[in-house]
């Protein structure tokens, strides 16, 4: 999700995650095994694939199920076919919805989150009308630490192609084209810079933000993407939701 500050956001969302590491597990296998079946399951070769398996390694997954996935997309062994499926809609406040399913059973996919939708007070909207404010970028995370500063880390991102960098208190948000992620990516550890694995992707940015700044619609959002996020098939959501630091402090203390 978007907030004000995305390392607040962040940290308000490690602890559901750490709880989730099953599922993780499950939205990262799946999601190696279409680039594996796209690129190839080399990853000397396939960097989106170097990629994903870095972060399936920042959180822990265990080796014999990422070469589980990677054999599954190259053919090596049997596996569902997945299909690629997007759903938006609109949340309390105006804040829009990007949902992002892998699924073996589109008409099943589609009816429960469907239901959660409408447990949540919305619908489906139509296709594109809430994507068309996202675009895909590169977002790399990097958290503050002592010698790396503003500085160096800018001069080594804009050279492997990033188009821009932010400055929090708690780190350096970078972000580029997806083409350039693996790059920057590669840069980053060749200067021995640490960047944050698990938060660090290729997805959706809101282009224009929903502030919030009232506590029951942050929860009540927060609420509906936790439980779109616990669906099996849901890989990714993505809000365009701008929560106020003070709200990121509340939900941090509940």
């Amino acid at each position: 999700m978007s907030g004000h500050s995305k390392w607040s956001t962040i940290k308000h969302k490690k602890g559901a995650a750490d709880a989730k590491r099953g599922k993780i597990f499950s939205k990262i296998a799946k999601e190696m095994t279409i680039v594996a079946k796209a690129g190839g399951g080399d990853p000397n070769t396939n960097p989106t694939l170097r990629t994903l398996i870095a972060k399936a390694k920042a959180v822990n997954m265990p080796n014999d199920n990422i070469d589980r996935a990677i054999k599954k997309g190259t053919g090596e062994l049997a596996a569902d076919i997945l299909e690629e499926i997007t759903y938006e809609g609109y949340a309390q406040g105006g804040v829009g919805l990007v949902v992002k399913v892998l699924t073996d059973n589109k008409n099943r996919a589609a009816a429960e989150v469907r239901n959660i939708f409408k447990k949540n007070g919305s619908d489906f909207a139509t296709l594109g009308s809430v994507s068309r404010g996202f675009e895909r970028k590169g977002t790399i995370m990097i958290p503050a630490a002592e010698g790396v500063t503003e500085e160096k880390v800018m001069e080594v991102v804009l050279i492997a192609g990033a188009e821009d960098m932010e400055s929090e208190e708690d780190g350096f948000t970078v972000t580029c084209s997806p083409a350039a992620f693996s790059d920057v990516c590669a840069a980053l550890e060749a200067a021995e810079i640490v960047f944050d694995q698990e938060n660090s992707q290729v997805g959706l940015v809101a282009q224009t933000l929903v502030p919030v700044k009232e506590l029951s619609v942050a929860k009540a959002v927060n609420k509906f993407v936790d439980a779109l996020e616990e669906h099996d098939d849901v890989q990714d959501v993505y809000t365009n939701m701008d929560i106020d630091d003070a709200l990121v402090e509340q939900l941090e203390a509940e």
